[in-house]
């Protein structure tokens, strides 16, 4: 059946897409379409394959999308994503066209809520820390028994009280100075910084703790601040921290030369027991009895270690190496050679078999072998030869034979020729009457004159 015209006129008019041109299109098109965005939203499906890139989907109450996040960019992240996290990203809109799946390829990455503040936190640690504001060289060193200790925080709290009776318990004579300032709040960093100046100024005391209760991270924000961190390592008195619950690590308690779990905890640091000083004694007495033991096996090994090397130095034991090394040098000579004697002989004995091979006694026996039988070859070749030409000669002799004229004459025919031109006669019209002939019989000639034809 023909194809209708019509048809054909329509197959020509029409822009018909394979599905990969109509993703590749459609994927240029959200490429060229959505700038770089933020988007807010909950991990879920979150996939980590061993490639290293990572996938997951992005949902709020409404709607979810598909988002992929590459290794390269992964890799930078100051967190790790799981399920049911709330995040921020920055991504590019696109179209993943082996499935023609609407998706982000994500660029960045951050917690959302107080996912924030503590990946805020966290860089500022690491800027603190690379400055060397943490570094352990620069803590002062606690005074063993303080005159007075300064206590900066606030009077009303729970952790004066806890500050105090610590303190008192462990070492009662020992005087307490309080430097009142806000724990909490937007104002509270101005606060302590002020407390601190305001103890340093005035140098009554020998150690100060900065503490106050456990809380949220909010609660807490006041002592991760960057001037207050960077106002105790200014403080010409050294600064405990005692801020929160063990858990709990402000950059405060980074910066202070000691740092207390809680504020009990740097209470404890500050005024040991009268009754550690009797055990801190004994354990030095042990640490003492350990150095000194110590010190004389290390003096033992030491003098071992030189008579070692004595000996080792001593001529004779320095002639015994020397003469196991030119032992060891005579060995590897031998084998040196019967080596090199082995590749020798393996490299001469082919060239001897080619030599022979080459010999003019041996060319000259195989030379007068192959003429031998050139010889008979020739011998028979010609004898072969002369045969076959004599039996050609005789079949040729016989074919003439059996082709002469004179046999034919012989079996009783004869040549008639006219006289005088000689021209052998075929016909009777070539030789009117009175014609002179000529007949060639197989034994002589006979003339003749034509009578009648």
């Amino acid at each position: 059946m023909r194809p209708d015209p019509l048809d054909l006129a329509l197959d020509f008019t029409r822009d018909i897409y394979s599905v990969a041109r109509l993703a590749s299109e459609a994927r240029a098109v959200l490429d060229g379409s959505f700038p770089s965005i933020w988007v807010r939203g909950e991990i879920s499906n979150l996939a980590l394959p061993a490639s290293g890139h990572c996938y997951f989907t992005l949902k709020d109450e409404a709607a979810q999308v598909r988002c992929a996040m590459f290794r390269a960019k992964r890799l930078l992240l100051a967190f790790k994503p799981q399920n049911g996290q709330q995040v921020l990203v920055r991504a590019r809109v696109t179209l993943y066209e082996a499935r023609s799946e609407f998706q982000l390829v994500v660029e960045h990455m951050e917690p959302g809520g107080e996912g924030a503040l503590r990946l805020e936190l966290t860089r500022l640690k690491r800027r603190l820390a690379a400055e060397g504001l943490f570094a352990p060289s620069a803590k002062r060193p606690l005074p063993t028994f303080p005159r007075q200790v300064g206590l900066i925080t606030s009077p009303t709290g729970a952790a004066v009280h806890d500050l105090l009776t610590v303190l008192g318990r462990r070492c009662p004579g020992l005087p307490v100075l309080i430097y009142p300032a806000q724990v909490q709040g937007a104002t509270a960093p101005a606060s302590l910084i002020a407390a601190l100046q305001i103890a340093n100024t005035r140098a009554e005391c020998d150690v100060l703790i900065l503490a106050r209760g456990g809380g949220s991270l909010e609660d807490l924000n006041a002592f991760n601040d960057e001037s207050l961190a960077r106002a105790i390592r200014a403080s010409r008195i050294p600064v405990v921290s005692g801020v929160g619950h063990e858990i709990d690590t402000t950059i405060a308690d980074l910066a202070a030369d000691c740092r207390g779990a809680t504020p009990s905890a740097a209470a404890e640091l500050v005024a040991p027991a009268a009754e550690h000083l009797g055990q801190r004694v004994t354990a030095l007495s042990a640490r003492l009895r350990h150095l000194e033991e110590r010190l004389i096996e290390g003096a033992g090994l030491r003098l071992t270690a030189v008579l070692r090397h004595l000996t080792l130095l001593h001529p004779a034991a320095r002639l015994e190496q020397r003469a196991q090394h030119l032992d060891e040098l005579e060995r590897r000579l031998r084998q040196a050679m019967d080596q090199r004697l082995r590749s020798v002989r393996a490299q001469l004995e082919p060239r001897a078999i080619r030599l022979t091979a080459a010999s003019p006694a041996r060319r000259l026996g195989l030379a007068t072998a192959a003429l031998g039988g050139l010889w008979q070859r020739l011998h028979w070749a010609q004898s072969h030869a002369l045969a076959q030409r004599n039996e050609r000669l005789v079949r040729a002799v016989a074919g003439l034979d059996g082709r002469s004229p004179l046999a034919t004459l012989a079996r009783g025919y004869a040549i008639v020729t006219r006289l005088p031109d000689g021209e052998i006669l075929r016909h009777p019209n070539q030789a009117p009457p009175g014609t002179r002939i000529a007949a060639r019989l197989a034994d002589g000639l006979v003339e003749a004159r034509v009578e009648s034809n």
